[in-house]
């Protein structure tokens, strides 16, 4: 099941449970269920008790004014968000993505708030694009302060169904893109003297489930390198910490639902019963806003004392699957 072909927001694309969410989420029949739900008293009902999702709105703070902050994956999902509250709280946000339209849009939009940002087309699988991306973003505003490595994808199938490129691809994007950025990143950040670094993982890195072997394999990959990667520059005064969300109301778990085609109102309803009956806790998904606002807190000066961590944002999933 391709979820995504774009090196965008990574997102966890569903909490460990017995049910899969191939199952649960593409077969015509509940499918067409919920078409005809959508909209009624039955398909109210079919969503009701889970935690109501609430509306993230910008702090209103100044934390990054006049930083330099640069993103990966962010025409989409929970790196669009970021960007759009990074620029929000004063910063000169530098990001990439391979949809240029998506990009341009995002850009736009953010000037068309009085905020600074640039969108550069770069595929974080090549090495050029990451270095030439960095560079640019550095070149143009001066340097780097905060950096929000956050592009992913996934492709959901039994292990032994992959083939070699399509393994390649995942990893490649999800681990050794993450890599690329911090390579060419990394001198920048000891230039300016210091500076934060946060790097999307997901909650399949604590608990997974089938289907997933190659982005687990990436996400749990990413933990053990930004560990070794915060000891290594510790003392240059950057920190560097991993982000681990739980299941979020992105492109990409739509794509791994195969839902894009459906109306949005088919696919909310969807994700409505889904968070419900497969989110321990809150039983709900995140949006996409509530997990950039913890990305910018942790990217932010407020907590000085952080690096090596592993911070966990998932309405209770993983310690229910612990």
């Amino acid at each position: 099941m391709d979820a995504s072909t774009e090196p965008e927001s990574a997102a966890e694309p569903g909490p460990a449970s017995g049910v899969s969410r191939r199952r649960l989420l593409t077969t015509t029949g509940v499918a067409a269920t919920l078409t005809a739900a959508a909209g009624t008293a039955g398909g109210i009902a079919l969503v009701q008790g889970g935690a109501p999702t609430p509306v993230v709105k910008p702090s209103g703070a100044r934390r990054f004014d006049r930083k330099v902050v640069l993103i990966t994956g962010a025409t989409s999902g929970i790196g669009r968000s970021a960007a759009l509250m990074f620029a929000a709280e004063g910063g000169h946000v530098g990001f990439c993505g391979r949809r240029e339209q998506l990009g341009r849009q995002v850009e736009q939009q953010i000037r068309a708030a009085g905020g600074e940002a640039t969108y550069i087309r770069a595929d974080v699988r090549v090495e050029s694009d990451v270095r030439q991306f960095v560079d640019a973003v550095a070149d143009k505003y001066g340097g780097l302060d905060v950096c929000f490595n956050n592009a992913g994808i996934t492709l959901q199938k039994a292990l032994h169904e992959y083939s070699s490129a399509e393994w390649d691809d995942v990893v490649g994007t999800d681990l050794r893109g993450n890599f690329l950025a911090l390579k060419y990143q990394i001198p920048h950040l000891i230039a300016r003297g210091g500076g934060v670094v946060v790097v999307t993982s997901s909650s399949n890195a604590i608990a997974t489930t089938e289907g997933r072997a190659a982005y687990t394999a990436a996400k749990r990959g990413l933990v053990g390198m930004v560990q070794a990667a915060a000891y290594d520059y510790a003392d240059k005064n950057i920190r560097i910490n991993t982000l681990i969300p739980g299941t979020t109301d992105t492109e990409l778990v739509r794509r791994a639902a195969g839902a894009m085609n459906l109306p949005d109102e088919v696919w909310k309803t969807m994700a409505e019963v889904y968070g419900k009956q497969h989110v321990p806790g809150l039983r709900r998904m995140a949006t996409p806003d509530e997990i950039a606002a913890f990305a910018l807190a942790l990217a932010s000066d407020d907590f000085p004392y952080m690096t090596a961590a592993q911070m966990v944002i998932d309405g209770g999933k993983t310690a229910y699957a612990g």
